[in-house]
């Protein structure tokens, strides 16, 4: 029957296998205590969680989870790194931390249904991280949003300025520019007098000398008639 402790390290194996976004296998050999609990530490701000188990545990536990191909990477004293998210910050983690401690080797991983080599597992740390990424991503949608606020913006700016333009030139003043005169009040009345008398008023003050010249050029006429009978 077995082991109550070794059946519960099985399960927390599994249950790291499965719920994990990806786990990495490393090997520890020659680190001391402190040394692992100073790369916990280091794991723990990326968000993982690193597990020492006996191979013949894990080897159980990945058959329990349903994974294949992880058998030729439990060998060893062995580390599995749970990664809860993204598993570029631990990997990157585990670099940074093997650079003073060569005695840390990665020696693979499993993502996404897939069992990863010791060199794909150790290229995760060239990748940029998510957060990286999102950030990225953000700038990218915001200089696409500015870009359309400015396009839309620039007609009402360009229409405002060409606005402010025929003002400044007098040529706009609320009303269209080549609206026409209005003709003064004395215009009306005379138009008004034409119609009434059926002549312009012009004419009739034009006539009035011809007239009188006529009237003098009649009595002129009549006077040596006049004398004569006298």
């Amino acid at each position: 029957m077995p082991r109550p402790d070794k059946v519960a390290v099985v399960d927390e194996v599994r249950e790291g296998l499965s719920n994990s976004a990806a786990t990495l296998l490393t090997h520890y050999r020659g680190l001391s205590v402190t040394e692992l609990a100073q790369l916990r530490a280091k794991l723990r701000e990326a968000n993982a969680e690193m597990r020492v188990a006996k191979n013949t545990l894990a080897r159980r536990a990945a058959a329990d989870a349903g994974i294949e191909g992880l058998e030729e990477l439990l060998t060893g004293p062995t580390g599995l790194v749970f990664c809860q998210e993204d598993p570029v910050g631990p990997a990157k983690a585990l670099r940074d931390f093997a650079k003073d401690h060569p005695d840390l080797v990665v020696r693979g991983g499993y993502l996404d249904g897939a069992v990863l080599s010791e060199a794909e597992a150790t290229r995760l740390a060239e990748l940029e991280s998510r957060e990286d990424l999102l950030a990225k991503l953000a700038g990218l949608m915001y200089g696409a949003l500015a870009n359309t606020a400015r396009l839309l913006k620039a007609p009402i700016e360009q229409q405002a300025r060409l606005v402010q333009a025929l003002i400044d030139a007098g040529g706009y003043a609320g009303a269209p520019a080549d609206a026409p005169a209005e003709e003064p009040a004395g215009a009306e009345t005379a138009a008004a007098a034409e119609a009434a008398d059926g002549a312009p008023a012009t004419e009739a003050a034009d006539d009035a000398p011809a007239t009188e010249a006529a009237d003098a050029a009649e009595e002129a006429a009549a006077a040596p008639a006049e004398d004569a009978e006298a």
